[in-house]
């Protein structure tokens, strides 16, 4: 003679088995059939749901960083305060020019021409390369800027890279500017010397 917890835990094991063999068959039948049944097809089984999307949880794929935005920001900037503060090649290349003006100008030359070898040769020269500073400035910030319109969708650029970059293009433009004036003497252009 059973008692009444062995016969309860008894009516519950032949239920759980017979839910087991209906839902064991309704699945072979929509295997069979390839479809799904319309009351499932907004559902998802636990098994899937565990299971993440191939692209999301591929582990060799790689997420970009921002690293080299954040650099090409910083270099960009950077170079926009060495085309307004003229850098070092620019000085170098000045000093070169005044020396070969120097070199090629005789004593008898005139003063017009003295000052235009001397002095208007290598201001020239030092425009040219603040000029080529503030162009790479430029360039560097706007593809900074333009680089998340060809990334991955989805991944913002960081508001500082942003921040920096557009420094770096208002610098680019602003010794750009001053380069072209400078080099076209509309900006301190050379003493008259009549």
């Amino acid at each position: 003679m059973a008692t009444k917890t062995e016969e309860g835990a008894e009516a519950r094991n032949d239920e759980k088995t017979a839910v087991e063999a209906v839902g064991a068959e309704e699945e072979a039948a929509e295997a069979e059939a390839g479809e799904e049944s319309p009351e499932s097809e907004g559902t998802l089984e636990p098994e899937e749901n565990l299971e993440p999307d191939g692209d999301a949880a591929d582990p060799d794929a790689k997420v970009p960083s921002g690293v080299g935005q954040g650099a090409g920001a910083v270099v960009s900037a950077a170079l926009g305060l060495v085309s307004l503060s003229g850098g070092w090649i620019g000085t170098v290349a000045g000093a070169r020019e005044q020396l070969v003006g120097q070199l090629r100008t005789s004593s008898t030359a005139s003063v017009a021409t003295q000052i235009k070898a001397v002095y208007g040769n290598a201001w020239h020269s030092t425009a040219l390369w603040a000029g080529l500073f503030a162009l790479a400035a430029l360039l560097t910030g706007v593809v900074v800027l333009a680089r998340p319109a060809f990334g991955a969708p989805g991944r913002p650029q960081a508001p500082w890279i942003k921040s920096v970059a557009w420094a770096g293009v208002c610098l680019g433009a602003v010794g750009l500017l001053l380069a072209v004036l400078k080099y076209s003497d509309a900006l301190l252009a050379l003493p008259s010397t009549g």
